[in-house]
C-alpha cells in the first residue's frame, strides 16, 4: 500500500500551504495511506468513530469556535477523547489560536500540529490534490514516455530495436522527453495514469554510440518535461513476415492493460529506410483524430461499400 510520512507531507507542502509546526515534533514518522482530508467536527462532539486512522484532520473557524465556548473542564476532556484515537496529524487552519491543551496533547501523543493560515476549504482542497498524487496506485514499466504532439506517448520494443534513437530524433523534432528507460505510471484517477521520470534518471537519455545524455542542457528546458498522463503505447517491432502479413487495415486494434487501465497500442514494424519518427507523430495525430469521432480506415471501409453497392446496382 502507498504511504507517506508526515515528515514528508511537512517538508514538501510547508511553504505552500504557510505549515508552522507548534507541536507533536516527536511523530512526523507517522505514516499518511489514504488522501482523504477530514474535518473534525463530529469527532469535537463526540462520534469518534468518524475519525479514522492515517489521516489528516483539519480544525477550522467553526471547530476551533466551537472548542473556545466549552467550561474548561469539557474542553480537556473533549481534546482528550481527540487524542485517544490514532490521528496522523492535525493542522488548525484559518490562522486560528491553538489552545495550549490542544499543544499538550499533541506532545504527550507525539501527534504532529501544525498551523496554517490557510482557509481551511482552501487547504484541504491542496492537500487532497497531493496526497491523490503521491499515495496513487504505481507500476513500473520499461521503455521512453514521451510527449508528442502535447500527448503523453510511451515507446515499447526488444532491447536494440531503436527505441532511445527514435527518442533523440523525435526530441530534435520539437517534442519532449519525461523518462527513458524506466518509467513509473501512477493512477491518479479512475481512468488516468501519469507518468513520471524517477528522479535518477532525469533529463538523461542513453543512445547506443554517444553514451548517456543531458537532453535539458543540449536542447534546453522546453526538451523535458517532468511528467505526462499516458494516452498511447507505440510498441517498435522487426519487420517479419509474421508482421508483413498482419492485417494492414489495422481493423483489429491493439491495446494494453497497466493497473486495470486500458491504453491503445500502434504496433510499427521497424526497417531500413523507414521514418519511423515520422510514422509516429502521424500514429498520434491518427489517435486524436479517433478520439474526435474521426476513424480513418471505418471511413475507407464505408467508402469501398459504397462504390460496390453502387457498381452493384448499375450491373444489367
Amino acid at each position: 500500500m502507498p504511504q507517506i510520512s508526515v515528515n514528508q507531507l511537512f517538508a514538501d507542502k510547508c511553504e505552500k500551504l504557510g505549515l508552522t509546526w507548534v507541536a507533536g515534533k516527536l511523530g512526523g514518522t507517522k505514516l499518511l495511506t489514504s488522501d482523504t482530508v477530514q474535518k473534525l467536527s463530529l469527532a469535537l462532539i463526540g462520534y469518534l468513530n468518524f475519525v479514522h486512522p492515517n489521516r489528516v484532520q483539519v480544525l477550522g473557524c467553526a471547530e476551533m469556535d466551537y472548542l473556545r465556548s466549552l467550561a474548561p473542564e469539557l474542553h480537556g476532556q473533549t481534546i482528550n477523547n481527540l487524542f485517544s484515537t490514532e490521528l496522523a496529524a492535525i493542522i488548525v487552519a484559518n490562522g486560528e489560536q491553538v489552545p495550549t491543551k490542544l499543544k499538550e496533547a499533541a506532545d504527550r501523543t507525539q501527534t504532529p500540529l501544525f498551523t496554517s493560515p490557510q482557509p481551511s476549504p482552501d487547504l484541504m482542497s491542496v492537500l487532497r490534490h497531493y496526497l491523490a498524487q503521491v499515495l496513487a496506485e504505481s507500476t513500473v514499466r520499461h521503455g521512453v514516455f514521451m510527449e508528442v504532439q502535447g500527448m503523453g506517448v510511451m515507446i515499447t520494443g526488444d532491447s536494440a530495436v531503436g527505441k532511445s534513437e527514435l527518442a533523440l530524433e523525435l526530441i530534435t523534432r520539437g517534442h519532449r522527453l519525461v523518462a527513458d528507460d524506466v518509467v513509473e505510471f501512477y493512477q491518479v484517477a479512475p481512468d488516468t495514469l501519469e507518468g513520471r521520470c524517477p528522479a535518477m534518471l532525469q533529463d538523461f537519455l542513453e543512445v547506443r554510440g554517444l553514451g548517456v545524455l543531458n537532453i535539458r542542457a543540449l536542447f534546453g528546458e522546453t526538451a523535458v518535461k517532468l511528467k505526462k498522463n499516458l494516452k498511447l503505447i507505440v510498441h517498435l517491432e522487426q519487420l517479419t513476415e509474421k508482421t508483413m502479413s498482419r492485417d494492414r487495415l489495422q481493423i483489429n486494434a491493439y491495446t494494453q492493460q497497466i493497473l486495470d487501465i486500458v491504453i491503445p497500442e500502434v504496433r510499427i514494424p521497424v526497417a531500413a529506410g523507414r521514418n519511423i519518427a515520422v510514422l509516429v507523430e502521424v500514429a498520434v495525430r491518427n489517435h486524436i483524430l479517433q478520439l474526435r469521432g474521426i476513424h480513418s480506415t471505418q471511413q475507407f471501409i464505408e467508402r469501398h461499400e459504397s462504390m460496390m453497392a453502387q457498381d452493384h446496382l448499375a450491373e444489367p
